[in-house]
């Protein structure tokens, strides 16, 4: 029984590395999110193709191999001058690019779902393009997009495990030290981890889903 929690203390210390890694990651990302959707829909030529490239290069590629550019293509690139000091700051860049991208098309995807003629209606009544954007589309976009971002934010919990790759000490990694003993049971002990995790937000998003029950467009 004494190594059973002297183990899970230490995988809790790994796993306070996938906490903050996911939280860092989805403060940024979320707001990011917005601003690359905003760019992929600009009229602004350049910007709407610096934006579908840069998205289109971050979802055709695996997060591991982003994982391996952004810790080791810098150092390469100015001779060793440039190094990360702490690796997680490598894996929290990684993984809010990744996941930016990813929301950007969630966003963009609920924001052209809304009809044109909410707009127009919005115009008529006097009103600015942002006020109609934050007063009438805002609240149906984040309802039609809850469902897609509570699946992908669901998905970023298991992926922080990935960080393990460039030698974050995360609940994987600190659990792997024990195989080198011949115990095996704590690999798969980090699951519970993970799955307890995930049902509290599973249960956070259906809440937020029932909240939003009151519009029914």
């Amino acid at each position: 029984m004494e190594q059973f929690w002297n183990i899970t203390f230490q995988l809790l210390e790994g796993f306070k590395e996938n906490c903050i890694l996911f939280g860092v990651t989805l403060l940024v990302a979320l707001p990011l999110g917005l601003l690359i959707s905003m760019g992929s829909m600009s009229k602004i030529l350049p910007i709407k193709a610096f934006c579908r490239t840069v998205v289109w290069i971050i979802r055709g590629t695996p997060l591991m191999l982003q994982l391996f550019v952004v810790y080791y293509i810098p150092p390469l690139l100015t001779d060793g001058s440039f190094k990360f000091s702490d690796r997680l700051s490598a894996a929290i860049i990684a993984f809010v690019i990744n996941y930016a991208a990813y929301f950007s098309e969630i966003y963009r995807g609920g924001i052209e779902s809304i009809p044109k003629g909410q707009y127009e209606a919005g115009y008529v009544l006097g009103m600015k393009k942002s006020q109609i954007f934050f007063k009438v589309v805002l609240l149906q976009v984040v309802k039609r997009i809850v469902a897609p971002m509570s699946n992908e934010i669901i998905t970023l919990v298991k992926d922080t495990s990935l960080a393990r790759v460039i030698a974050v000490g995360e609940i994987l990694k600190n659990a792997e030290q024990f195989t080198k003993q011949g115990l095996i049971w704590p690999l798969f002990y980090t699951g519970a981890f993970f799955l307890i995790f995930c049902g509290v937000l599973t249960l956070l998003f259906r809440f937020i889903e029932r909240r939003l029950d009151y519009y029914k467009g």
